[in-house]
């Protein structure tokens, strides 16, 4: 994983306990093109250690000086690109202008007690007071969003998002190797031993045991995707029973048009899916981009995840 909320937390959380300050900056807005999501996060340390990214590189070395020579007190507002001469020395792309939320790292139990939620998968909502820096945790609700309005700064904070993959072949490969770049926690499940003694990744966890139990095992939540890539049916199918039935926010399987067919089919008459259960399998799995290899499979995958997190996919879109 790379720059997820919790890796920037725990850094932070690292540098307050060696008895730094720290500031923690957050986008807030973003005009035109921005390398960044509003809610993206960076934690800067009084030593000059940083930790996560709200600009691709753009304007955290400036930053990042100004916060090492005079670490903020109170919450602080601040835009890059407002004009022509930031545009140039910073080189926010296509005229990008970015609105900063600046806010002081001090309570270090509060951290923690942040951190621990996400380590427990909680979904928390943090309201920042502008005028006097007070901070009110709360549950995560349906609709709740990144927002600065006059008064106050809103993120939300939710657990990293995880892929886990049925099948321990070779699009499992590329997949495993190329989701950690995008945020993802990879774990893959593995029923058959042969694939298992043959499995090139030392560093990504492999489960053992039937597909079902694993899935339920990993107790997946709406930060979580499921991808089944055996090409076996007996495997995928078994994974499919507790997938479809889980809240993760994505289920997709591999397999031509007619063999996703054949597999709705079965699904429904020897195991009762509802038509609203199926609707939620994505097959074939990843956006239609002409996808042949392995590698180009394992893109496709990424492109239709990203797509959904993004909004810019339905979650129950089908696709001919």
């Amino acid at each position: 994983m790379k720059n997820s909320q919790l890796d920037v937390l725990q850094g932070a959380l690292h540098c307050l306990q060696q008895g730094l300050a720290v500031t923690l900056v957050s986008v807030a807005r973003t005009w035109g093109t921005s390398p960044r999501p509003v809610g993206a996060l960076l934690a800067v340390s009084s030593d000059g250690r940083f930790y996560g990214s709200i600009s691709g590189g753009c304007v955290e070395d400036d930053l990042i000086s100004r916060l090492v020579q005079e670490p903020i007190s109170q919450p602080q507002l601040i835009k890059y690109g407002e004009t022509d001469e930031q545009r140039h020395r910073f080189g926010l792309p296509c005229g990008g202008l970015l609105e900063l939320v600046l806010e002081p790292l001090n309570n270090l139990a509060q951290l923690q007690d942040l951190i621990a939620s996400l380590h427990a998968r909680q979904t928390q909502t943090l309201t920042l007071t502008l005028s006097d820096g007070s901070q009110d945790y709360a549950v995560f609700k349906v609709g709740d969003k990144p927002q600065l309005n006059e008064h106050t700064w809103v993120n939300v904070f939710g657990p990293v998002w995880r892929l886990l993959i049925i099948g321990a072949g070779e699009t499992s490969r590329y997949l495993a190797e190329m989701a950690p770049a995008l945020g993802y926690s990879v774990t893959v499940s593995e029923p058959r031993p042969e694939y298992r003694e043959a499995w090139p990744l030392p560093d990504i966890p492999l489960v053992a045991g039937f597909p079902d139990d694993a899935v339920k095992d990993f107790k997946p939540d709406e930060r979580t995707a499921i991808v089944t890539l055996s090409h076996d049916p007996r495997v995928d199918d078994m994974a499919l029973l507790a997938a479809l039935k889980s809240q993760a926010f994505y289920v997709g399987a591999l397999g031509s048009q007619a063999t996703t067919v054949k597999r709705r089919q079965r699904l429904q008459q020897h195991f009762d899916f509802s038509a609203a259960e199926l609707d939620r399998l994505h097959g074939p799995v990843g956006l239609a981009i002409g996808s042949k290899t392995p590698a180009e499979i394992a893109l496709a995958i990424l492109a239709e995840l990203t797509a959904l997190k993004n909004g810019v996919l339905k979650p129950t879109l089908s696709r001919a």
